[in-house]
């Protein structure tokens, strides 16, 4: 998960007796002496971001597994485990080696969903895949060229706050009904009722029951700010199935059975890797919609990564006196290629994850710490079949609680008394959920925004470049009308 953040007030720096000559030449290129750290406290630092977002290598494989393409073809639950694992190490070490920062990277929540509700779909899996390269692509030209701040600047800032916020409760919805909490009623039943609460209206069995005490299990740790929580909960819940699974019959827990697999460590399965289509996915739902389907990929990584990198860098104190952060660009580069190598393995697009300040938190301070970040997803490879054996029950309360944190973490970051932003930002966190369609609500927001604006005569605090963003979305809905699909 990646959450939103902006720096508002520069930390002050380490104080100057933090501060040592360099011990080795480890500790002068990662500079862990000069930020005022220690290498204990980065090797403590790496183990607590990944133990805080480990959960994904169970969760990715879960939104993505559960999907199909336009052909019907699902990817194999092991294989996404080792895709999943394999870039998240990468990216992580890459990040450290490169940018020296202690932002480690994942398959990000979100993006994953976009990928396996909007692009599969309509399209096979190494074209959708194709796509979030593409997207990559786009986020290393915009670095390149300079351009990706100017870029981010053109949306308004409670926008992005409410595309975030949109995609929290689409997560969060996506999980009440992958979990059977909530489940959809059938269009033979001629109810103006889309969703009902379990089954019949009722909450019944103990895949229900695991996956309801395990989201109080999630919030109560939250609540009391325990490190690692989202993963705690979904590996005592993933004990609690087991025991009720040896004890009742159960005939499906929904997309994995939780049976301890006779022996936990495997080979790693790298079917996945490479299996890209760049533009495959063009002929199948046009340039125009295959176009809006990229820049969809592109803005659910965009923002959030910008944010996430900016509130881990200003708690670490690596900003200067202006809230800058040296060295951005190196980082930003990273960011882009993970997306592109998110891709390229399967494992959708890889960003920065907001649990990095977990690590933070024990002390990190340079990239040294995403070394050990990184080292421990790469053995984590070799543990499919401990990752595969999670019941969904057990791993989407973590989404209903990643839902909540994004939501918390920006809600109140709108400015609800303008309403030219306040209404888009409403329509924008609501269509995400309401039409299962993270373009849906990003289009609307931005057409809504410059339709707004204009009527309030404002139009001229529009950027140039939300015009022509929103021109491309207006004319993408309208293109049914004008029999154009």
């Amino acid at each position: 998960m990646s959450t939103s953040a902006t720096a508002k007030v520069p930390p002050s720096p380490e104080s100057p007796e933090d501060r040592r000559p360099p011990q080795n030449a480890v500790d002068r290129y990662f500079k862990i002496s000069e930020r005022g750290s220690t290498l204990a406290r980065e090797i403590r630092g790496g183990l607590a971001t990944f133990f805080a977002m480990a959960y994904i290598i169970v969760l990715n494989p879960i939104i993505l597994g559960s999907a199909k393409d336009m052909y019907g073809h699902q990817l194999d639950n092991g294989q996404l485990v080792t895709a999943t694992a394999l870039t998240a190490a990468f990216t992580t070490l890459l990040m450290g080696v490169i940018g020296n920062v202690p932002i480690a990277l994942a398959a990000g929540l979100g993006v994953n969903s976009v990928v396996a509700l909007q692009l599969a779909p309509r399209m096979s899996w190494p074209d959708a895949m194709g796509m979030v390269v593409l997207a990559g692509f786009v986020v290393m030209l915009l670095v390149a060229t300079g351009l990706r701040e100017r870029v981010m600047n053109a949306v308004p800032y409670g926008l992005r706050k409410a595309i975030a916020i949109g995609i929290g409760l689409f997560i969060m919805l996506i999980g009440l009904v992958d979990s059977g909490f909530v489940t959809r009623m059938p269009d033979a039943a001629q109810t103006t009722v889309p969703l009902q609460l379990g089954t019949g209206g009722h909450l019944v069995g103990w895949p229900v029951l695991v996956f309801v005490l395990g989201v109080l299990l999630t919030l109560a740790l939250i609540v009391r700010k325990t490190p690692g929580a989202i993963l705690i909960s979904i590996v005592v819940m993933t004990v609690v199935a087991m025991i009720i699974n040896a004890l009742a019959d159960i005939p499906t827990w929904g997309l994995t059975t939780p049976e301890w697999p006779g022996n936990p460590v495997a080979t790693p399965d790298f079917g996945l890797v490479g299996q890209v289509s760049l533009f495959g996915g063009f002929e199948k739902v046009g340039v125009l919609t295959g176009v809006l389907f990229v820049f969809t990929v592109l803005l659910s990584c965009f923002f959030d990564a910008m944010g996430t990198i900016m509130a881990v860098s200003d708690e670490a104190k690596l900003t200067d006196a202006e809230g800058q952060m040296p060295g951005i660009n190196k980082v930003l580069l990273v960011d882009g290629l993970a997306v592109a190598s998110g891709g390229a393995s399967s494992a959708s697009a890889t960003t920065c994850f907001v649990e990095s300040t977990a690590g933070v938190g024990e002390g990190a301070r340079t990239g040294f710490a995403n070394i050990v970040t990184g080292a421990l997803f790469a053995v984590a490879l070799f543990l499919t079949p401990v990752a595969t054996m999670v019941p969904s029950q057990a791993a989407t309360p973590a989404l209903v609680a990643v839902g909540f944190l994004i939501l918390a973490g920006s809600i109140r970051e709108i400015d609800w008394a303008d309403f030219t932003i306040a209404i888009p930002a409403f329509v924008t966190m609501l269509m995400m959920p309401f039409t299962y369609s993270i373009t849906n609500g990003i289009g609307m927001g931005f057409v809504a925004f410059c339709v707004l604006r204009l009527a309030a005569g404002r139009g001229r605090e529009v950027p140039v470049a939300m015009y022509a963003v929103s021109a491309v979305f207006a004319f993408y809905y309208l293109m049914p009308a004008l029999g154009l699909t």
